[in-house]
């Protein structure tokens, strides 16, 4: 009978042992609780929990990510988006991870989902489109201030896709080639302007030299010149006969 009851107290020694020993990978903490009293944070590593008198809870250290699933945002002008992101964080703190927040991971997703539409309800559609980097840190330092408390750092956020109806498409076609339309004006007025700045110095030029006036008629004259197909009348300046007519009085 003492045989037995040794043994059996041998067999309870081993198996309270085994039930207390835990092992945590590197990138793993245990908060541990001493009869429902938080008492300290162990590993990575062997442990011993003493079952009935303390309990654990393993928090991962690694990097998190996890969809946030589509949003309607309502623009700053007024115009209805769906926009879906990617979350990345990671517990800091494991103690605070497990004592401050129920559960740390869908309380993220969460904030991240409300952070979301009302980061992007105070930009304009263009912005959302142009801008994603910008909106991407406003977002992630949102996320990671409110979340500070909780143990958790939020190190990166990104926008995955902005939804738009068919008709905004649409609008925002008709914008664009309208945009493109009018730099199209612009160059050519300031072309044409360019242009008229300098025919008029050259004007200027020639006004101030009758003789590169001259020269310029007559080349003018070579160049119509070679054009068999049409008969060209062409007015000849005062000066230019003045001069030939000189030239034919004998003596002069």
């Amino acid at each position: 009978m003492f045989e037995f009851s040794g043994l059996t107290l041998v067999l309870l020694i081993v198996a309270l042992l085994a039930a207390s020993l835990r092992i945590l990978r590197e990138y793993e903490r245990g908060v541990i609780f001493m009869l429902g009293r938080f008492w300290k944070v162990k590993g990575p590593g062997l442990i011993i929990v003493l079952p009935g008198i303390q309990q654990m809870v393993r928090v991962d250290l690694r990097t998190m990510v996890f969809d946030v699933p589509s949003q309607d945002v309502i623009s700053r002008d007024n115009v209805s988006v769906k926009v879906n992101a990617v979350v990345y964080f990671r517990v800091l703190d494991p103690a605070k991870a497990i004592l401050q927040v129920e559960d740390y991971m869908n309380a993220t997703s969460q904030l991240a989902q409300t952070t979301l539409r009302a980061i992007l309800g105070k930009h304009e559609l263009d912005e959302m489109l142009a801008e994603r980097e910008t909106l991407n840190t406003d977002i992630q330092l949102a996320l990671d201030a409110q979340t500070d408390a909780w143990g958790i750092k939020v190190s990166n956020v990104e926008i995955k896709h902005v939804d738009i109806d068919e008709s905004m498409v649409r609008a925002i076609a008709k914008q664009a080639e309208a945009e493109r339309e009018r730099r199209a004006k612009i160059i050519h007025a300031e072309g044409e302007l360019q242009a008229s700045e300098k025919l008029l110095a050259a004007a200027e030029i020639l006004a101030a030299k009758p003789q590169a006036m001259q020269l310029r008629y007559l080349q003018t004259l070579s160049n119509i010149a070679g054009d068999r197909t049409n008969t060209i009348v062409f007015p000849m300046p005062g000066e230019l006969l003045n001069l030939l007519m000189r030239h034919d009085k004998p003596g002069e």
